[in-house]
């Protein structure tokens, strides 16, 4: 028999909780069509295998659990979380950019006619 090694498992967390935690996401706010959550799926996933290992460490040291808990669970919390926390943040950057303060300065958007 083939042993998996470590690489394996913490790429193997880190799909996991990636798929997990988009399937989360697209549980709590539910998506307006197909496209959308296929969409919001992707994004949640790629969010989750990038940036599962730096959000697993960042809540394992604020919550004091980082010597008590293994890579392998840190990946998997890290990777859930990021996924999770995509569309969060996407849907606030899209309505804080729909309302338009944000886009322009006000004597910008006033001389454009927006």
């Amino acid at each position: 028999m083939t042993e998996i090694n470590e690489t394996a498992w913490l790429w193997a967390a880190k799909g996991t909780g990636a798929v997990a935690g988009s399937a989360v996401s697209l549980a709590y706010i539910l998506p307006g069509g197909r496209r959308e959550a296929a969409l919001r799926f992707a994004a949640g996933v790629v969010c989750g295998l990038v940036f599962g290992g730096t959000a697993g460490l960042k809540i394992a040291t604020e919550l004091g659990i980082a010597s008590t808990i293994g890579s392998f669970e840190t990946m998997l919390m890290g990777s859930a979380a990021a996924s999770l926390c995509t569309w969060w943040a996407l849907g606030f950057l899209a309505r804080a950019f729909e309302r338009g303060g944000w886009a322009w300065p006000k004597e910008r958007r006033e001389s454009d006619g927006r």
